[in-house]
């Protein structure tokens, strides 16, 4: 994958050719939600025009609805790491999809019991888990991190893991500061007093290959709309939990599998959007166009996308690093040393010693370069470094971005 040209692949997204004041848009709001191709747009309209209905009808158009269906499950298996479409659910986001199941999850703890949450983590995967837990009468522990590099503190983690452990949640990697957090290791510790694991990989989904099988966690969930896709959430969690745990849903909806964790009716139109996202991402690993992902040599295509993707993205890290990092008054936040790269994604965290964030955004805005001020939902982590109410500001890189755009913002940077 060495010297991997994205050109083309930038060519793919309309919102990229944009100018402010004449000259081009650099869109570096990715970890808020990411730019789409055009195929994506183009399978929500198709969707809409050519083949909008309910599911389960006795006609031609429910009947393509359904068969679209399908195969969105079936990709978004092979996109998440798993070998069972059934246990993929929809919804309308990460955050909803969490809350359902910290409800059904509540049901199952009582007093005594205890859940894992981290200070590194989006609000997403703190809160619905602290009012579960609450509303059990289980106890809350707070997994802490090193404040010196936002790295997650394994060994206060161990030594809070016990038989009363019920559950831990924790991120992929951090949608403010980029840390990658070691998956397999925090699944083993976990597994071995008995506690599940609930992932939040939404800001790991777009840079990193998903691997729930292999991770061997109990759950994990990501938004379409962080990788290329539409506003649509997704769950996954192991066959046995899905059908034990009770859903809360309405009496008609299905009590199997997946009907019975996606309550009401889909956003039809934003699952086929989140099928040609994928089919788009396939299509980075074949080097060429979107793939069909009913040509399920998709598996294999995502695992070429991602090392991609990865060796791209880890050059363009290399490059904010070596050319952001020397700025006057100029803080990165998290792990800034190149040795360290395979454990972040490109998503960077800046503070300012002269200029708020929020001022920062708004004059990077002025000359059309978009970044987020503030804490981006990570609450936890903001007010674990002290950074409250202000928050950082936020650089977040994906694979359509490029080395000159950073190089701009180091120009409009060096110059305030």
């Amino acid at each position: 994958m060495a010297g991997f040209d994205f050109t083309r692949f930038r060519e793919q997204f309309p919102a990229l050719k944009r100018t402010v004041n004449g000259r081009p848009a650099v869109f570096f709001d990715g970890p808020a939600g990411s730019q789409v191709p055009t195929c994506v747009a183009e399978a929500v309209r198709d969707y809409l025009l050519e083949k909008n209905a309910n599911h389960g009808g006795a006609f031609t158009t429910s009947r393509e609805s359904d068969a679209m269906l399908d195969e969105a499950h079936r990709a978004v298996a092979d996109f998440v790491g798993t070998t069972d479409p059934d246990c993929v659910s929809f919804g309308p986001n990460m955050t909803t999809l969490t809350f359902a199941l910290s409800r059904s999850l509540a049901r199952t703890w009582s007093a005594g019991d205890e859940v894992i949450v981290t200070h590194l983590d989006h609000d997403a995967n703190f809160t619905p888990w602290v009012l579960a837990a609450r509303d059990a009468g289980a106890t809350v522990r707070r997994c802490g991190i090193d404040p010196t590099d936002c790295t997650l503190d394994l060994d206060d983690l161990a030594s809070q893991l016990s038989e009363r452990t019920k559950l831990v949640a924790v991120c992929g990697a951090s949608n403010a500061v980029g840390t990658v957090t070691p998956v397999d290791e925090i699944v083993r510790m976990s597994h071995e007093v008995g506690a599940k694991v609930f992932l939040d990989a939404v800001h790991f989904a777009p840079h990193r290959r998903m691997k729930f099988d292999a991770w061997g966690c109990d759950f994990a969930a990501c938004s379409a709309y962080k990788f290329f896709g539409p506003h649509v959430g997704v769950l996954v969690g192991k066959r046995a939990l899905l059908e034990e745990l009770e859903a809360y849903k309405v009496r008609p909806a299905p009590d199997d599998l997946p009907g019975k964790w996606m309550t009401g009716t889909q956003n039809h139109e934003g699952i086929a959007g989140t099928l040609a996202a994928i089919e788009y991402l396939v299509g980075i690993g074949t080097r060429g166009a979107p793939a069909n992902a009913s040509d399920l040599g998709l598996r294999s295509s995502l695992d070429s996308s991602f090392e991609a993707i990865h060796e791209y993205e880890t050059s363009l890290a290399a490059h904010f690093l070596e050319v952001i990092g020397p700025l006057p008054g100029v803080k990165i936040w998290g792990l800034t040393d190149v040795d360290d790269l395979d454990r972040r994604v490109p998503t960077f965290s800046i503070t300012h010693d002269r200029i708020q964030p929020a001022e920062l955004a708004a004059r990077l805005g002025e000359r059309g370069i978009f970044t987020w001020s503030g804490n981006y939902y990570a609450l936890p982590l903001t007010t674990a470094l002290g950074l409250e109410p202000a928050g950082m500001l936020r650089i977040g890189l994906l694979h359509y971005n490029t080395i000159e755009e950073i190089d701009r913002l180091a120009e409009v940077l060096r110059a305030m």
